[in-house]
């Protein structure tokens, strides 16, 4: 399938986050991924999963969480690792970005979270629940976002490797914990371990990714105004997607 590919740079406060959107021709939709600690929109994992979306019809939006500079302070003293309101508002900008652009209205918005961006990803959606349409979480960390799986409110996928032990034990509470979701499904991959390194194991996650968003993911009808984000807040529920805030 042919697609479009830009590179572009995504406001956030007082920051520039650089991206890359990637779309295809009349996309079912556009998934936001984010990436874990110490990853990027590099991440050779998200850009696989990235392009069998893209080859399903769905298009994909890979940005970096932290600056060139806020990236290398991470690498030092690993800063960031488990910010994960930080990382959340950063989440939100760029949901608030992409609900700015007049082209890219017209699409439904899934969140593909990884390790600790499962953790933003789920707080995200929480917060968001009009505007996250799907969740896929790969290899997550949700045990850092427990407080706010009773809030969650869309679709959501947890894929976890078989021999990602610990991990496994955190999404099966968290699978638990979510109430509310009009669909949720816990997928263990037999044999993968956390990174999905195994034959055939990362074409599992993105056969099954492509599966959960082109069933979850349509056009939305509410984006006639433009997202609001309350900037004092103290990392819980101090946004707001509805109107008036």
């Amino acid at each position: 399938m042919r697609y479009h590919t830009q590179d572009i740079f995504i406001p956030s406060e007082k920051v520039l986050l650089p991206a890359s959107l990637s779309l295809p021709e009349n996309p079912k939709g556009l998934v936001l991924f984010v990436h874990g600690s110490g990853s990027s929109r590099l991440s050779p994992r998200n850009i696989y999963v990235a392009d069998v979306l893209l080859s399903e019809g769905v298009g994909s939006l890979l940005f970096d969480l932290l600056t060139p500079e806020e990236a290398l302070q991470n690498h030092r003293d690993h800063g960031f690792r488990f910010a994960i309101s930080f990382l959340t508002q950063r989440l939100l900008h760029v949901t608030q970005w992409v609900t700015s652009q007049e082209s890219l209205r017209p699409y439904g918005i899934g969140y593909f979270g990884a390790s600790t961006g499962a953790a933003a990803a789920l707080d995200a959606a929480a917060l968001l629940p009009s505007y996250c349409q799907a969740l896929v979480l790969r290899g997550g960390r949700p045990d850092l976002a427990l407080s706010d799986l009773d809030r969650v409110r869309v679709p959501t996928l947890f894929i976890v490797g078989g021999e990602d032990h610990e991990v496994l034990r955190w999404n099966e509470k968290a699978y638990r914990a979510i109430l509310h979701a009009p669909a949720k499904k816990l997928s263990v991959i037999a044999g993968a371990g956390h990174l999905f390194e195994e034959a055939g194991a990362l074409q599992e996650v993105a056969g099954q990714a492509a599966g959960w968003f082109k069933t979850h993911l349509q056009s939305p009808t509410h984006y006639s105004k433009k997202l609001q984000i309350d900037e004092n807040h103290n990392g819980r529920g101090g946004y707001c997607d509805s109107f008036p805030c």
